[in-house]
């Protein structure tokens, strides 16, 4: 019997699994920490490496992350991110979501952007019209950064939208395009407002916990939204109309010429988003977590007589899986911050800057340490870790705080992978993307910053201090 000539290999992302291990294997043995500290790196190792290689789906590996530190540490630890508020408000959120589908909302605000942002008829020139759709939504997204001040609440409430202009067009690469945009804009526009996120918000209390100081917004504003917001949303769709060209053959579904007036429960649904953002943009008064703006849509959407949809229906048909992913990634977050390992990585990577180094060069180094450190851990433990020590590095080196501390933040919106963001672990939540390619098009987006953005903006901090 004569043997094929063709030899098996495997693929790249096969190979993650025993590089994994062996990467978790070298990190535990040759670690520089306690043994607790060195288990922890090396799980969190075996992880990222899986969750790269994405040769099995995100929670799957968030599920084997959880059980492998519960027995190495204990069950308080491991399922500490399913007692996290950020958790519950995606799963709120994806309830949401699905929500807003089956009212018929997501459909026609759909039709209501393709008349007010295309040309009378926007079927008949479809490449035109998706490089409109593309900037029109981006932009729009980019204007909720000022309205909706948490990251995942406006993925979550602009998904359904950009989902339903993309499924007019026939081609998989303008579906992606027209999701991609947007999502990413109004996500990368939370650095530029202080208010847009909850990493902001870290940052600012930890700064006034520790150097007694604090950011206005209006100079936060003044100082980060012309390059993190303007010039990230023409970044954005540059890229994301490189990367997703539309096919010269793309078609587009005929719309109706006008505009239907909204059905009841459209307009209900309206209303009780409308009563989500208000609790949203009221914040500063009452102080609550924006999982009870969430929370307070969905009981609306289920009330009975006055909500939209059925409870075990529309639950049924949301993939709840990703929780397993978030939660993972919460509990590496903490178990390195209890382990000390978090502290240890910022202070190593911040210490190296020269004390007598100039403005660009003390931020340049700051901003690269902070990229570094969020291979490791998530951006929140990024921030929470690395402000203490940016803050001490500001007095050591004798520059003001704030460019410092802006300089670290900017370091937020370049994340490579979904591990980095809750934000971009939502992204996977919808069918229309995968990790892989989430992967491609966060890594193009974040070199692009990286070489583009990130002199100006370094340029105007080191210019305006």
């Amino acid at each position: 019997m004569m043997r094929s000539s063709r030899s098996w290999a495997p693929s790249p992302a096969a190979l993650s699994i025993p590089v994994a291990i062996l990467a978790a294997a070298a990190v535990r043995i040759a670690a520089p920490f306690a043994p607790a500290g060195a288990t922890m790196l090396s799980i969190t190792t075996l992880c990222i490496v899986l969750w790269v290689g994405n040769v099995v789906p995100p929670a799957y590996t968030g599920v084997l992350c959880l059980g492998l530190v519960g027995l190495a540490f204990s069950l308080d630890l491991a399922l500490a991110g399913f007692s996290s508020p950020a958790t519950w408000l995606i799963a709120f959120g994806l309830v949401m979501g699905e929500a807003t589908r089956r009212s018929g909302l997501a459909e026609w605000a759909g039709r209501w952007v393709i008349h007010r942002v295309t040309l009378d008829s926007p079927s008949a020139a479809p490449r035109r019209t998706y490089r409109r759709l593309l900037f029109g939504l981006s932009a729009a997204g980019l204007l909720l950064v000022l309205v909706i001040p948490v990251g995942i609440v406006r993925v979550l409430v602009l998904a359904p939208v950009v989902l339903e202009v993309g499924e007019r067009f026939d081609s998989r690469r303008v579906k992606l395009g027209l999701f991609f945009g947007p999502i990413l804009t109004t996500y990368l526009g939370t650095f530029a407002v202080l208010t847009g996120g909850s990493p902001n918000i870290i940052v600012l209390g930890v700064l006034e916990s520790v150097a007694g100081t604090s950011i206005p917004w209006t100079e936060w504003f003044v100082l980060m939204f012309p390059v993190m917001g303007v010039g990230r949303l023409f970044l954005v769709v540059g890229v994301v109309y490189a990367m997703y060209r539309p096919p010269a053959a793309v078609e587009m579904e005929e719309t109706a010429s006008g505009l239907r007036s909204m059905t009841g429960d459209e307009r209900r649904m309206l209303g009780f988003l409308a009563a989500g953002v208000a609790v949203w943009v009221t914040d500063v008064f009452h102080g609550f977590h924006p999982v009870y703006g969430a929370l307070l849509v969905v009981v609306l959407v289920f009330l009975p007589r006055v909500g939209i949809a059925d409870f075990e229906e529309t639950v049924g048909e949301v993939d709840f899986s990703i929780l397993f992913f978030v939660a993972a990634v919460l509990a590496i977050g903490e178990g390195l911050t209890r382990t000390n390992v978090a502290a240890a990585l910022a202070e190593g990577a911040l210490t190296v800057v020269p004390t007598d180094a100039s403005t660009s060069v003390v931020l340049a180094i700051v901003f690269l340490a902070t990229v570094a450190l969020m291979v490791v851990m998530g951006g929140l433990a990024a921030v929470s870790v690395a402000t203490p020590i940016v803050v001490a590095l500001a007095a050591d080196t004798g520059i003001p705080l704030v460019p410092v501390v802006l300089a670290s933040t900017a370091a937020l919106g370049v994340p490579f992978f979904p591990y980095q963001s809750a934000v971009l672990v939502v992204i996977l939540a919808f069918d229309i993307v995968d990790a892989r390619e989430l992967i491609r098009v966060a890594s193009v987006v974040a070199v692009a910053t990286v070489l583009v953005l990130m002199p100006l903006q370094l340029g105007i901090l080191s210019v305006a201090f």
